[in-house]
């Protein structure tokens, strides 16, 4: 398909680009669109010929357009509340996890809940700065939130998830963020759930839980559902401990055509993932940790006024009103890299008299020395008191960030079936606006490592302000922000006769971001001050056929686009690179991320007892986003850069055979980079500075057509099994295989060990998890459930990220561990890796009212 979409973007100037339409393509679309569409002729019978199992789902956010599944041109999946709770699964990240093909997690952050999901290469994610190429939504709302689009996983109830779709590939309908395709998340209510169950669970690592529901409805129409769950555990790892708090409610009122729904969710969490490790403190003990602390409080309140009214039998109306308010803090303790290639032999005589002066003791007077005083804490209060390059002498930094997001919106759609000709038609045509304020603040203040790896604060601040020399790098950020979306769709789904089914989708999205830098306003060199603004066009067309009563054939075409972030924008200037995540500068505008994906397919079954499905997809990211090195400095900067590829074919099968339901999902995908460039590649063995014999923190890699992309594996498996036992007893197991993946600053593939400079694989290694369940009915509605994890104990590592490491394989920092080379101190870098949970046991007891 050729023509170019409409594409807007903004500068800080207040210049605009011209828009760029296809006026082919528009003509196309309204040749195709079917005659008659808005015919008020009633509609048909649904065809009688289901292929395997029957399955209606909904096509976009908001409910109203309800297709069976061969009437989707893409291999949707879908879960229900009962599949969730029998997979034994935390959360529902965890569940994509364990149960849904083409999902891997990588644990980068070392927490279950800030998993960043990754779907055939796009992910979701927490983590600020990740590029998120995956949209969910929450019974019409969008969850990625405003500020870098991140998906916070804990703030989802999993206790409340009636039913998930994954909708894959770039479908225009789910909005922006559908690179490679949209979860779509439908709550409880007190019609389907009625009752009261209560569960309680309690096992290894001190983790306890108790969640609770209920749900009821009276005969005037009135329908009400609560959900509560407090969580908590110590952890697996060193000093890791988490406390959720989760609250849902919704109530609803049914009368004749209207339907009406309230939803008010609050979170409180306080999450700890101390993130990844040395991998020789790992191979020491398991469950180390590299520096801490590393904690994210989340606090969210979500209210959702939902609408339906069925106008007449062929018109139907839907919309939906919202609120959001979040609150995020996070306190991260780290090595200050600047200090690792720094002299701490012997104090100076003005570190003696401002140590002295403060009233401190315990300092060497002489003699000190790398042997017997390793990088010591009193090197970094003194130069603190001196307000002399504290930067450079203390090995501590603690990183702290405020995120406040209010985001409120509001959509609807109208929906029509008719009968044209005869032949069944469901035309779709909706319209969305969002908007919302974001504060962000970000300060590091300097310290020293702890014998426990914890970092004392002392009065110093990566700010500049301590330094009598010039400020050698400062991470402030305090940014407000007011990004808000618009956005009109529209999708038309013709059937022709029993087997044939045609679609054709649409939307329009048009995104601004004001940017207000609080530090350095007005403008100018360094200033976030900003304008921007993004719109497109995306396009999907697509085909199914049913030939038999068993198979059905697919094909589609779509496009999706995603905006810049505000991190990414404030840190996309070559003039002023910064050094993610500890800092953000000028800001030259950014081009939207545009990907164009092609499906097709067959799939197949039997009722319940068989189903199989077989296809392939290619997805290119055009304008791609990527974070590279600046010519001038060791720094970095966003910036455009071409095209990146994510292709692959995926294989599924399922079924029930008396007392066993089992299935089995295989992925092959190969993500890579389809142009050339030049990235940050300081801690490479392969870098351009390492080839001369410099080993610090400066070093380029050349990224070629062809390389793959970090930390997405080319192989995953996924299986389970569950056997009932007895009518009363029933056993579950399930089985998660993934290849091994290149590790974050690995872009070029080529890093290699030397066991001196360079220590670790370049990569996260492939493996194998099994997990089982088992449940017990005690009495009618009671249950016991007992679930271990990772029965055979692998250890196993979801990510790997290449760094400079301060830490001996001991533990302790290191002071300079090797000679000059050209008057520049060497630097020790390591392939962090993310290690997995082992084994561990839980037991629940589930009781019913």
């Amino acid at each position: 398909m050729n023509g170019t979409w409409t594409d807007f973007s903004q500068d800080t100037s207040g210049g605009a680009d011209c828009p760029r339409i296809s006026w082919a393509l528009i003509a196309w679309l309204l040749t195709v669109w079917p005659v008659g569409a808005f015919a008020q002729a009633p509609p048909s019978a649904p065809p009688d010929q289901p292929t395997f199992q029957i399955e209606v789902i909904a096509a976009t956010p908001l409910p109203g357009l309800d297709l069976r599944l061969e009437e989707i041109p893409a291999p949707v999946q879908t879960a229900i509340a009962r599949d969730i709770e029998e997979s034994g699964a935390l959360d529902l990240s965890d569940f994509l996890n364990r149960r849904i093909t083409s999902v891997h997690i990588n644990e980068t952050q070392g927490n279950p809940f800030q998993a960043d999901v990754s779907y055939r290469g796009y992910a979701a994610s927490p983590l600020l700065g990740t590029p998120q190429g995956l949209s969910v939504y929450m019974d019409g709302v969008r969850l990625n939130q405003p500020f870098g689009d991140v998906v916070s996983w804990d703030l989802i109830p999993r206790i409340a998830i009636a039913s998930a779709v994954l909708m894959p590939g770039s479908n225009p309908l789910f909005g922006l963020n559908t690179l490679g395709g949209a979860l779509s998340i439908q709550t409880k209510d007190g019609r389907a759930n009625a009752g009261t169950h209560v569960r309680a669970v309690y096992g290894s690592n001190v983790r306890r839980a108790v969640e609770f529901e209920h749900g009821g409805r009276n005969a005037s129409g009135l329908n009400w559902y609560m959900a509560g769950n407090l969580f908590a555990e110590d952890g697996w790892r060193v000093a890791s401990p988490s406390d959720v708090r989760q609250w849902f409610s919704k109530i609803g009122w049914e009368r004749g055509k209207n339907d009406i729904g309230l939803t008010f969710a609050y979170a409180n969490n306080s999450l700890t993932g101390n993130g990844l490790q040395d991998p020789r403190l790992l191979a020491a003990d398991y469950a180390s940790v590299y520096t801490i602390p590393d904690r994210t409080n989340n606090r969210s309140t979500l209210l959702n006024l939902t609408a339906k009214h069925a106008a007449s039998r062929t018109l139907t109306l839907t919309g939906n009103l919202y609120f959001r308010d979040i609150r995020a803090d996070t306190t991260n303790g780290d090595l200050n890299e600047d200090s690792l290639d720094q002299s701490v032999y012997q104090p100076s005589a003005a570190d003696i008299r401002a140590l002295t002066g403060a009233g401190l003791v315990g300092f060497p007077a002489s003699g000190a020395n790398a042997g017997n005083t390793p990088f010591p804490s009193w090197r970094c209060i003194a130069q603190a008191l001196q307000k002399d390059e504290p930067a450079e002498k203390c090995n501590g930094l603690v990183t702290t960030t405020e995120t406040r997001q209010q985001n409120a919106g509001f959509s609807g759609q109208a929906t029509w079936t008719t009968a044209p000709r005869g032949q069944r038609n469901q035309l779709t045509a909706g319209a969305g606006f969002d908007s919302s304020r974001v504060d962000f603040a970000q300060v590091s203040q300097l310290g020293y490592l702890n014998p426990d790896r914890s970092v004392a604060t002392v009065n110093a601040f990566a700010d500049g302000t301590t330094n009598v020399d010039g400020a050698p790098f400062d991470t402030r950020v305090s940014l407000h922000g007011a990004p808000s979306t618009w956005s009109l769709y529209a999708t038309d789904t013709l059937s022709l006769g029993n087997a044939w089914h045609a679609t054709v989708s649409g939307r329009f999205n048009r995104t601004t971001i004001d940017n207000s830098d609080r530090l350095t306003p007005g403008g100018g060199p360094g200033s976030l001050d900003g304008r921007y603004a993004f719109g497109r066009l995306n396009p999907a067309v697509g085909l199914t056929f049913t030939p038999t009563r068993t198979l059905n054939v697919y094909a589609g075409y779509s496009e999706g686009s995603r905006a810049p972030t505000s991190i990414e924008l404030g840190c996309a200037n070559p003039a002023e690179p910064c050094k993610l995540p500890n800092a953000m500068a000028g800001d030259p505008p950014l081009d939207q991320v545009v990907v164009s994906t092609w499906e097709a397919g067959l799939r197949g079954g039997i009722g319940q007892a068989f189903n199989w499905n077989i296809g392939a997809f290619r997805a290119t990211n055009h304008s791609d986003i990527l974070f590279v090195a600046s010519t001038a400095t060791g720094f970095g900067y966003f910036r455009n850069f071409g095209e990146t590829r994510r292709q692959g074919v995926e294989l599924g099968v399922s079924g029930r055979v008396g007392r066993v339901s089992a299935g089995a999902g295989y992925t092959y995908l190969d993500a890579t980079y389809q142009t050339a460039e030049t990235v940050d590649g300081s801690s490479n063995s392969s870098n351009d500075a390492a080839a001369t014999g410099v080993r610090g923190f400066d070093g380029t890699i050349q990224v070629r057509p062809g390389n793959r992309i970090p930390l997405i594996p080319a192989h995953l498996v996924k299986a389970f099994a569950d056997l009932r036992v007895t009518t009363r007893a029933s056993v579950g197991l399930n089985l998660v295989g993934v290849s091994s993946s290149y590790a974050r600053g690995n872009e070029n593939n080529q890093d290699q060990p030397d066991g001196t400079y360079y220590i670790g694989a370049g990569s996260a290694p492939g493996y194998a998890v099994a997990n089982l369940g088992v449940r017990y009915q005690v009495a009618r509605d009671v249950h016991l459930v007992a679930q271990v994890n990772n029965v055979f104990d692998t250890r196993y590592y979801t990510a790997a990220q290449l760094g400079a490491t301060g830490l001996t394989s001991t533990g302790a920092f290191i002071a300079r561990p090797f000679p000059a080379v050209g008057g520049e101190f060497p630097v020790q870098h390591a392939s962090f890796l993310a290690p997995g949970a082992p084994r561990a046991g839980w037991m629940g007891l589930r009781i019913g009212f």
